[in-house]
């Protein structure tokens, strides 16, 4: 079985790279693709889908925004279970001051040199490795501006109700992007801060060797 894999806004497949699957299932990356001028998450994932093999058994699994990209195209595809890591599957989750941002319009005038900055020092406060973490900045500095401006419109401007069927949540306690108490994760990482996938991919991989053995 296939296991498509998206990963978040501002990063690439490397984020993924301790991610280990059950026999039998083969990791696709699903690279970014180029969205069109004020495109919705729906409109982008239906064009996402056209990657997708359908005619046998797959998977989706998402990282934060790629997390909410694999829930669209769960809504208008057939996988056996769609995985959300540090993700949300519904708007309503979103927290308060991203309503707040979105009504501010900030996603719109924050220039994007300064969201890369920021994003670069929060490194300091996090736990990946030392190597982990010169990756990361590299990924950071590399990620198109254009991209970054339209996944931040996205993402304040997702209108999604609809809960996808054999969604599985994986979610850490301390996730500092995304609060827990905002969201009902159906499996909890007890202090796992936002990136589990490589601060604590043993316990990640047993989640995923669980939900797709």
């Amino acid at each position: 079985m296939k296991a498509y894999f998206i990963s978040g806004m501002a990063a690439d497949e490397r984020v993924f790279k301790y991610v280990r699957l059950p026999d039998g299932c083969e990791i696709v990356h699903l690279t970014w693709i180029k969205p069109q001028k004020d495109e919705s998450l729906t409109s982008y994932a239906e064009r996402m889908t056209e990657r997708i093999d359908q005619s046998q058994p797959f998977a989706l699994v998402g990282l934060s925004f790629g997390g909410m990209l694999v829930t669209e195209i769960a809504k208008q595809t057939n996988p056996l279970k769609t995985i959300l890591i540090s993700s949300i599957p519904l708007s309503a989750h979103l927290p308060r001051y991203f309503r707040v941002a979105a009504t501010l319009r900030l996603h719109k005038i924050v220039p994007i040199r300064l969201v890369k900055i920021a994003a670069r020092l929060k490194r300091f406060i996090t736990n990946e490795t030392s190597e982990d973490k010169k990756l990361l900045w590299e990924i950071i500095n590399s990620s198109d501006p254009a991209f970054i401006r339209w996944s931040m419109n996205a993402v304040l401007s997702w209108k999604n109700e609809v809960l996808p069927p054999s969604v599985v949540q994986i979610h850490g306690t301390r996730d500092e992007v995304l609060p827990v108490r905002y969201t009902k994760p159906t499996h909890i990482i007890p202090r796992g801060g936002h990136l589990l996938v490589m601060s604590r991919p043993q316990e990640v991989n047993a989640l995923l060797q669980q939900c797709l053995a």
